[in-house]
């Protein structure tokens, strides 16, 4: 799974710091009610009434599924020849049929596949990839089940309007921690994750002193201690 969260800079403030930073700054103003107060964020997204657009950026879409039914086709062999060859040739046919098979019960396994990329696109409500064959469009309030299963990794659970069952989602953008904040503020309030601050990165605020980019308090927000 491709991990967007950013490389290293020669000074040490990173591309995931700045991104880390920045969620700072909008979970802030969502929690203080101040989010129209932002600036106008353009996406060709479209959007329900009372959404308002706090970032975009680029996503990668994964989703947990088999990417076969088991089946395989088995070939045979009509081998003529003198008996050497023509065992030979039937072990290795049978090889052949046995790696296929192999292969298909291997795809019956739910794996993580990559669906696409495209520009996201962040409200404080919703989460929208465009893609021409897979487009996304995960409201928060929709959602089962939300987390951050590694860095740069938004994983969602929900349940599909079309009727093909849960469904289990990742998003790989270097705006994941935003996503879960802002799906956690929305229907997820007691999410663990959201409330022990594990949604940043661990003394994400004392980092940022130490670079002299001080970060406004959002965990503090979060708990309603700011």
């Amino acid at each position: 799974m491709r991990n967007r969260t950013g490389s290293q800079p020669a000074d040490g403030w990173t591309q995931s710091d700045e991104f880390h930073w920045h969620t700072c700054d909008i979970v802030a103003d969502v929690v203080t009610g101040q989010a129209e107060r932002r600036p106008l964020v353009a996406s060709t997204a479209r959007i329900a009434a009372g959404e308002r657009v706090l970032a975009t950026g680029a996503g990668d879409q994964y989703r947990l599924r088999a990417v076969g039914n088991g089946r395989y086709r088995s070939t045979g062999v009509a081998a003529v020849g003198r008996p050497g060859f023509v065992v030979g040739a039937l072990a290795l046919n049978a090889l052949g049929n046995a790696a296929r098979r192999k292969r298909a019960e291997k795809d019956t396994v739910p794996r993580w596949v990559h669906d696409g990329g495209g520009e996201l696109t962040i409200t404080q409500l919703s989460a929208y990839l465009v893609h021409p064959r897979n487009p996304l469009s995960l409201g928060f309030t929709g959602l089962d089940q939300i987390d951050l299963p590694e860095p740069g990794v938004f994983e969602a659970r929900y349940h599909d309007m079309y009727g093909k069952g849960y469904m289990t989602v990742r998003l790989a953008t270097p705006w994941a921690s935003l996503v879960f904040a802002l799906a956690a503020l929305a229907a997820f309030p007691s999410h663990p994750r959201l409330l022990g601050g594990a949604w940043l990165p661990p003394n994400f605020e004392q980092r940022c002193n130490h670079f002299g980019r001080p970060v406004r308090p959002a965990q503090r927000l979060v708990l309603g201690q700011g």
